[in-house]
């Protein structure tokens, strides 16, 4: 992907290593005005449909607070029933409208490919926020932004990385991007850890097979690993025929601070695409790992942030001129890190 300006993100799939070092590149010079030091008007007078037809807390608003802390402002549609989709109107249609009333939309959809339809008929660009149990690539950005973030602090690069991933890997999509991803580096080792019923998809296995990276492939946690990064997921229960299926996979992987000390080294970093459940039949995440140090998810998030207003400032074709209208804050809490 040589020029991201007014070409949609759909996929990890158009992305090479120099296009998510640009990426990372432009991520890092927006932490000052995340972190309110600065802030820049670049987009001022620009609109995001911020369009969410599914269920989303932490993507829905990292992509409005992204679009606002470059000067834009934000529209949102959120629920299928609370949009024309539920009257009968096609994406093809419901994009041609929404296009003109936006800039550049982020979209997430239920089912698989929808995004990229919507796309077809949009008349800006349109960058997937999750669709379906297909892909997720912005989660996949900022995940790998994250482990590398995270592997600096220890002298390494994401090369020779050692990634557990382990749950639900069937029907969670970020996992589907980000070992996409991750096939762009080199030696990296994928230990595979769920459920036969809840595997990675065949596909995503032979991607990673094809690229020539080391695989383990098991159902449950064994020995000590010598992993780099643990990324845990939730079983994906909107994803389930039914709720009884989703029930049976409940509580599997369940990660606590006995559990990571038997399992993991002390150097490895645990990583969640969020939410975690957090109910007590589930418990993905226990409680007494928040004070671990080595627990990246909320880091996770707050990168997610500087990944998207790279995104916007690429796409929108501004990111040379974010310092340009620069100013200096109003408000500043001084106890932002």
């Amino acid at each position: 992907m040589a020029d991201f300006t007014g070409n949609h993100i759909l996929s990890v799939n158009q992305f090479d290593r120099e296009a998510i070092d640009k990426i990372f590149t432009v991520a890092d010079s927006m932490a000052p005005y995340a972190k309110r030091q600065k802030r820049t008007e670049v987009l001022n007078g620009a609109i995001l449909g911020n369009l969410f037809f599914e269920p989303s807390t932490r993507t829905r608003v990292s992509f409005g607070t992204a679009f606002n802390l470059l000067g834009g402002e934000v529209r949102e549609t959120t629920g299928m029933d609370n949009s024309a989709l539920a009257k009968g109107e096609s994406l093809y249609d419901t994009a041609r409208v929404l296009s003109g009333y936006s800039d550049i939309i982020a979209m997430r959809h239920p089912f698989a490919g929808s995004v990229a339809e919507f796309a077809e008929g949009s008349r800006v660009p349109v960058i997937n926020g999750g669709d379906g149990a297909n892909e997720h690539p912005t989660q996949a950005l900022l995940d790998l932004f994250t482990i590398k973030r995270e592997l600096e602090y220890h002298g390494k690069g994401i090369d020779g990385l050692h990634i557990a991933m382990i749950g639900d890997l069937r029907y969670g999509r970020t996992v589907h991007s980000l070992c996409k991803l991750l096939c762009l580096y080199k030696d990296i080792h994928f230990t595979l850890i769920s459920p036969n019923e809840l595997g990675m998809p065949q596909p995503i296995i032979d991607t990673v097979a094809n690229a020539g990276h080391k695989l383990t492939i098991t159902e449950q946690l064994e020995g000590n690993m010598d992993a780099d990064i643990c990324y845990q997921t939730r079983i994906q229960e909107e994803r389930f025929p039914s709720q009884d299926e989703a029930n049976k996979y409940r509580g599997k992987f369940r990660l606590n601070q006995d559990i990571y000390t038997k399992h993991f080294q002390s150097k490895t970093v645990i990583m969640h695409p969020l939410p975690r459940d957090s109910r007590v039949e589930a418990n993905e995440l226990d409680n007494d790992l928040n004070l671990n140090p080595k627990l990246a998810i909320f880091r996770q998030t707050d990168n997610g942030v500087l990944v998207r207003m790279a995104l916007f400032a690429l796409t929108l074709g501004v990111d040379h001129l974010v310092s340009k209208y620069e100013r200096d804050v109003i408000w500043h809490s001084n106890k932002r890190s």
